[in-house]
């Protein structure tokens, strides 16, 4: 299949309907990720959860940036990378922090270079981290919390990357403006 749907909220399947729904409040507009997904409600009822419970994770507005773009870069997501940047300048995320991760440049402090490095290492190596890796995390500042935090921030970009990849997304709109090509 070469053409994946994109879902309305009036063609979505009733099992995607909420979710489309509320999408579309919140936004004005269906996000074409959730216009994909709708075509399964169990993934986009899952990915939807997960971005919730890895919103709520100990990880501020930076961080949450710092490892969604690590892995949408590695990923080389033509769809979340330019949608990460337009939500982190929503979160008030210093714009000089999200051109450095589209642009794999060094992170503004250790902490934060910490967190991209190991997230990385996480990504690369499928979990097989070092032990020099994850001390080196832990030496930053971060605990066994924040290591498995990282991997729920990994499983909602898998779903997410992997969908855009093959559903070739098309960028919404309001993400245009900030394209990205790795």
């Amino acid at each position: 299949m070469s053409q994946f749907k994109s879902h309305t909220v009036e063609s979505a399947p009733e099992k995607s309907k909420a979710i489309i729904e509320g999408a579309y409040k919140a936004y004005g507009v269906v996000p074409g990720l959730f216009a994909v997904m709708a075509e399964s409600p169990e993934i986009l009822k899952a990915y939807t959860k997960i971005h919730e419970l890895f919103t709520a994770t100990s990880f501020d507005a930076e961080e949450l940036t710092v490892v969604w773009q690590t892995i949408n870069v590695e990923h080389e997501c033509h769809y979340c990378v330019p949608a990460h940047t337009g939500i982190a300048h929503s979160m008030k995320v210093d714009p000089s922090l999200t051109e450095a991760l589209r642009n794999q440049q060094p992170m503004p402090n250790a902490k934060l270079q910490a967190l991209h490095d190991f997230t990385l290492a996480v990504v690369r190596q499928r979990g097989n981290v070092t032990e020099d890796q994850l001390n080196a995390f832990i030496g930053a500042g971060y605990g066994q919390q924040q290591v498995l935090e990282v991997i729920l921030g990994l499983s909602q970009k898998v779903i997410s990357n992997y969908v855009n990849h093959i559903a070739k997304t098309p960028v919404d709109p309001m993400f245009e403006k900030f394209a990205w090509n790795k």
